[in-house]
This record gives C-alpha cells, structure tokens and sequence, in this order.
C-alpha cells in the first residue's frame, strides 16, 4: 500500500501544477496580446482547452486513479477517470484514460482470457490517501502474494452496490461490467437501442458511453455537443454530476419540456390530452391547420384596398393564382408568404396600369417601362396593399399559431379535439405542447429576411466609420522627410476599413452546449435518450430533425411504459426514421434490487404476462419486503414506518400517488411535495413517474391499488435495500 501511495502523492503533485498551468494559461489568454481575427480565434480556443482542463481536473480531484493493471511482460498501468502525463512528452503516461484501448483489459480479462494481464488492482483512495486495495490474480503461474488478493473478485462491485445512496447517481467507472463495456464501446455509429430492466445499469452505460464517444470523437462533439434528454428535471438532477466526474462537461442535458428555446412548459395535461398530442395524427392537422391559414375571398366579397388613384380589387382569383405560387415553392408559410405578396402586388400593380395608362380610344397603353416601375414601388409599400396580404397570408409565429389552434382545434375526431381544447387565454404550455410547437416552427418557417438586412446595414454602418478613422489617419501624415522615403507603416497600409468592422464584431464565447440551447435547429452530434420508451410519436419527429447524423443512444425498457403517449415498441419508434438500420442490446444482469424485492415485482407484471421474466439479480439482503394495511389514519401509517425504515445513512423515497402528497406530508418533519424533490435529502416523496430512473436505499409504496401496472412496477424497484408497501384502500390482485 505504500508504494500506492507514493504513487497518488506524485499522480497529485502533477495535477496540481497542471492545474496551476492552466489557470495561469486562462489568465494570460485573456489579456489582450493580438489583434485580428486569426488572434481571437487562437484566444478563444485556448481558453476553452485550458478552461475545460480546469474543469475536469477539478471534478475528478481526489478519485482520479482507481485500478492498476500489470501485464506479463512486466508493464504496469494505472488506470483512471482522465488521462495525465508526467510531462509535456508523448511518451510517459502516468494515468491511463479508462476510455483508452490499452485500459480496456481492466474491464474484460478474465481467468479464463487474461488478455496479457498477470493481475489486476482495484484502489480505494479517500481525497488523496489511499485506503484499500484489492488484487484479482489472472494469471495462474503467478505465485507472487500482496495480501490484498480477492478471491471472488467481486468484492469492489458488491461494496458498490450496497453501499449508501447519496441522492445522486455516482459514476461506475471502478466497477463497468463485460456486458456493459462492450455496449459502451460498441463501434455503432447510428441508433443504439440499449434495453435492460430495473437496476441493469442502463442509464449509466448510456452516460459513459457519451463519455466514451466525447474522447473517441473529440473534435467533433465539442463543436456539436451532446444532448442527454431524461424523463424529467429530479432524474436530470440526480445524474447531472456523472459526466463530470469523468472529466466532461460540453453536454446539454434537458427534458422533453425543454426543447424548444424560449418556452418553459409548466403546464399539466390530462394523460387522454397528452396521449391525443403526442399521436402522429397530430403533424397532419397541424400541417392542414397552415393551410387553413391561407385565405382566399368571398366570391362575393373582394378585398377593396383604397389607392390615391382609385381602389384596387384583390379578388378571389388573383389571390388564388398567388396562394398556388407560393404553395408550388414547397417552402414553410413564412417562407413561401413573400412569394404570395409578390404575386398579389404585380397583380394590382398591372391592375393600376391598365387603369391610368389605358388609352380611350382603345390603343395601346401609353405608360413606359420606368413609369409601370414606379407604380409597381408604390403598391409594394402601401400600407393597405400589406394589410391585405396579412389578411389572406398572416405571418405567424410558433406560440400564436398553436395557442389559436389549441382553442380551437380541427382536422382531429370531435372526441380527441374535445381532449386539447383549451380556453382562450391559457397560456401555461405543457411538456407535450413542445413537441407541437416545434412542428409548428418546422411548418411555419422564419423569414428572417428584415433581421439579416438590418444586421447587413449595421455591418455597412461600422465599415463606414472604420473608413472614416482611416481617412483621419491618411489625414494626419503631413510629415515629410528631406532625405528619404518615410518606411513607417501607417493604418491604412495594413488594413481595410472591411476588415477593421469585422473586427470589432464581439466574438460568441458560449460553449457548444449554452448555444445549442438556445437554437432549435441545433444539430448534435450525439442525442442520448433516456426512458425512450414514454416519448410520444410527435417527441420522436422532433429530436430526429436535432439528429440528422441519426448518432443516438436510445436507453429504456418497453415493461415500464407508463405514458398513455409513449410508443413502447423499438421497431415502432425506429422504422419510420431507420428502418431496420439499428442495433438492440440487452443488459441481462440487476445489480441494484435485490433478488427479494425483485420477487415481489416481477409477481405485478406477471399478472399481466404470465411469460414474463426479469432481469437476474446479482444478489440478496435477506430481507422479504413487507405489506401492511393501515387504519383510517394513512398519515400516521406512513410517518411511523418512515422511522422504521430510514436508517442512520442512506436515503428513503416515499412513493405515492400524486393526490395524496398533502397529507402523507404533513407529518413528515422536512418532507415538501413537488415537482422538483430535492434528491439529496434523507426522505423524498415522489409520485411513480417522479420515481423513474431513480435509485434509493429503502422504498416505502403507498396504496399501490391508485397505480398502473408499469407505475407499480417502476415503484417497487427503486430499492437496493429494503421494501415496505402501506394501504388503505384493496391491493392490486398481484400483491395480495
């Protein structure tokens, strides 16, 4: 253990004074040193290398090494959570990356395939000492002995597993399993469906695949960024510091109601109105509610826009002709809106010149090509003339488009419009309007011609006073030498009054992740998606248009589709986009619940498919969950049993149905319902949905008979300890 230790003294020793380089790098950048673009550019990537070294290096601190792995031929590697060098060589690595080829073995060498190894290390340090050591021994001719061997080899996983939970999700880096590794490493570039049932590790493989992918794919995913969408903001919190305790942080992490910039949706839907939302009935009747948009007059009742030289008709024909123009463009309404009005203005423009021009005693029209121009630019800008297209072909934003269409909805079965419809007025957006809003977007388009030619005439307004500060320095060279041409280099000399506004401009120092975020038609380079069963048909149409490159790591396990909206079937999400052109793994092994509570819950989903097995668990507390009725007092019940339960460490969730968080909380002393539960806390009251994707020490249920099959099952295996369930009212069939 010495010699362990010496090593993590000198391993930190390292880290702190690249830590101290790099600070000192940020600083000196940030100076200004140069001029001109070349030099920001230079700047801005060395702050955002040394800044994101900084970071890592920060995150990482006091866990950095992990295992040890010495080969045959008498190498040894240390093996960590970042890659460090003794110095600026290329040739003496003191810390392997656990993503590099060469650590791999730590994960996949066994007794029977050692992969070179004569034994492996697992180290346990605590800040920078180094606490335990466990040594598993591959090779069977090795006769040396340290005192630490492990014989089962399991020792470091089993303590992991067991151990207390925090509140939030830790990394599994120490302790990735073969199955797990070769689905993190998997060389598949395109949709990788990752299934596994409760406790399998599903969402950590995911995360430490992006970790995986960010190190095999830098270049790319620091310029593309990658999004990690959860099924909600508890679960985001509670894996939010996995991907930086490895060394990253360039990832947007964000749920479905996130998506779509500028809108925080907060409202809630009835599970019918999201089920009716989500279904991809809904891009037809938003797409045929566009067109509804663009008008035709009456028959009867032409549009009279007034003219100082007469009334000018926009009747149903004209507008007819133009609505068929800019519709054969194919471009979003927005879009295609300039092609209508170019259409209706030549149209009353030629109706104009007839009209003045037109000779009385029938011969030709007497108005040149200037002067048929010139009216052509007076129907162009006239007020009335734009009112009238407004009418016919209104611009319309996402917001206002969906917020008329959700008041009054059409093109949809009475029933299912019946279930959206709401009242004028409301404006609390819920996470299944973003989907919809971010078709309507796709439909209408942004003509962002006005923004583009304002940023244009701003851009000409700085080259026009950079010219001017030239001309003051051309100005001011009144010297004049007697005996020599002067060598002196003045402004003008080495720059363009082009190229100084450019200069000026103030340069975009977001990271990738802080701009995708606020750009809907960001594209990533990665999307990881997890519980990518509950997502609806329109929440897919909208992350595959974030994915065009279709690299994405889809997590999730059909048995615990809750969402009335979610599609649940992989081939049914996948084929409208991919096709057959995915591959799907299975992770087979729980290593959270216990093989008792995993009895119990399996009992819930057999009720319903008799043929259902589920994930093999790793192993057993000896504790048998337990199920109790409580009396009238429900309250009371659960405060007792939550002191029975809650240990000296750990953490407990009390899971319940929405409805009765009020009073299970009023008793608990700390305990606040809401949507956002504070993970961290000795007890938590989530409802089964909350629940998802979470891992707790002890799980108290609560009148399990108010919930679904799959909210059920997701409920009673969220502990990696112990189970109590409390009830009122009857039991579900499969519990009693």
């Amino acid at each position: 253990m010495q010699k362990e230790q010496e090593y993590i003294d000198r391993l930190h020793h390292r880290v702190d004074v690249l830590r101290g380089d790099a600070a000192e790098q940020v600083r000196n950048a940030l100076t200004p040193v140069g001029t001109g673009q070349q030099a920001r550019v230079e700047r801005d990537v060395l702050v955002a290398e040394r800044s994101g070294l900084l970071a890592a290096l920060n995150a990482v601190d006091g866990s950095l090494c992990f295992g040890r792995i010495d080969l045959t031929d008498g190498v040894a590697h240390h093996i960590g959570r970042i890659g460090i060098r003794e110095d600026d060589s290329e040739h003496t690595p003191l810390l392997i990356d656990w993503r590099a080829p060469v650590a791999r073995p730590f994960y996949l060498a066994t007794h029977h395939t050692p992969m070179g190894l004569r034994r492996r290390r697992h180290l346990t340090t605590e800040g920078r000492t180094v606490t335990e050591l466990h040594d598993e021994v591959l090779d069977v001719g090795d006769r040396e002995r340290t005192g630490f061997e492990d014989p089962s080899g399991d020792t470091v996983l089993l303590a992991a597993v067991n151990s207390a939970r925090t509140g939030r999700m830790a990394d599994i880096v120490r302790t990735i399993q073969a199955e797990q590794d070769r689905i993190i490493r998997a060389p598949h570039r395109g949709v990788l469906v990752v299934e596994g049932g409760p406790g399998t590790g599903k969402t950590a493989v995911a995360l430490h695949r992006a970790a995986f992918l960010l190190y095999e794919q830098r270049e790319l995913l620091a310029k593309r960024a990658v999004l990690i969408v959860g099924p909600n903001p508890a679960f985001l919190g509670y894996i939010g510091e996995v991907l930086p305790s490895l060394g990253e942080t360039g990832v947007l992490l964000a749920t479905q109601a996130e998506l779509f910039p500028g809108v925080r949706a907060e409202g809630t839907d009835t599970p019918r109105a999201a089920a009716v939302k989500g279904a991809s009935a809904m891009a037809e009747a938003l797409a045929l509610a566009v067109r509804d948009r663009q008008l035709l007059p009456e028959p009867d009742a032409p549009l009279i826009v007034p003219h100082d030289d007469g009334d000018l008709v926009l009747d149903r024909e004209i507008a007819r002709a133009a609505r068929q123009a800019a519709r054969d463009t194919r471009l979003p309404h927005n879009l295609a809106r300039p092609h209508f009005a170019f259409r209706v203005i030549d149209a009353l423009t030629a109706q104009l010149t007839e009209r003045i021009g037109a000779d009385p005693y029938g011969g030709p029209n007497f108005l040149g090509p200037d002067d048929i121009a010139q009216l052509g630019k007076a129907v162009a800008v006239s007020r009335e003339v734009h009112a009238a297209i407004e009418e016919l072909w209104p611009a319309l934003t996402p917001e206002g488009f969906l917020a008329g269409y959700l008041a009054e909805p059409v093109h949809l079965p009475e029933a299912d419009a019946e279930a959206i419809r709401r009242a004028p007025g409301e404006e609390a957006w819920t996470p299944a309007d973003v989907p919809l809003l971010d078709e309507a977007a796709e439909l209408l388009g942004v003509d962002d011609s006005a923004e583009r030619a304002a940023a244009e005439a701003e851009r000409q307004e700085r080259i026009a006073y950079a010219q001017g500060v030239l001309e003051l320095s051309r100005g001011s060279e009144s010297f004049e030498f007697e005996d020599e041409e002067s060598e002196l280099l003045a402004a003008h000399d080495i720059i363009d009054a082009e190229r100084m506004a450019d200069r000026q401009e103030e340069a975009d120092h977001r990271s990738a992740a802080e701009r995708a975020a606020a750009d809907r038609t960001w594209a990533f380079g990665h999307i990881i998606v997890d519980e990518a069963q509950e997502l609806s048909p329109m929440a897919w149409r909208l992350l595959m248009r974030r994915s065009p490159t279709r690299s994405m790591t889809l997590v999730g396990d059909p048995a615990q589709t809750s969402e009335e909206a979610g599609v649940g079937s992989w081939r049914e999400i996948l084929e409208p986009y991919v096709g057959d052109r995915y591959e799907h793994v299975r992770l087979g092994i729980n290593y959270r619940t216990p093989a008792e509570v995993m009895e119990v819950a399996a009992k819930v989903l057999r009720a319903v498919d008799p043929s259902f097995e589920p994930p093999g668990s790793v192993r057993s507390t000896g504790e048998a969950p337990w199920i109790r009725e409580t009396g009238a007092d429900l309250a009371g019940a659960v405060a007792r049993a939550v002191a029975e339960l809650t240990p000296g460490e750990g953490r407990l969730a009390v899971i319940a149905p929405r409805e009765l968080h009020e009073e299970i909380a009023a008793p608990l002393d700390g305990v606040v319902p809401g949507d956002e539960p504070d993970l961290t806390r000795t007890v938590v009251l989530l409802g089964p949905r909350q629940a998802k994707g979470l891992e707790f020490d002890h799980v108290l249920v609560v009148e399990p008979g108010r919930f679904g099959t799959s909210d059920l099952y997701v409920a009673l295996t969220r502990a990696t300890q112990r189970l109590g369930v409390l009830h009122r009212e009857a039991l579900p069939a499969s519990l009693r």
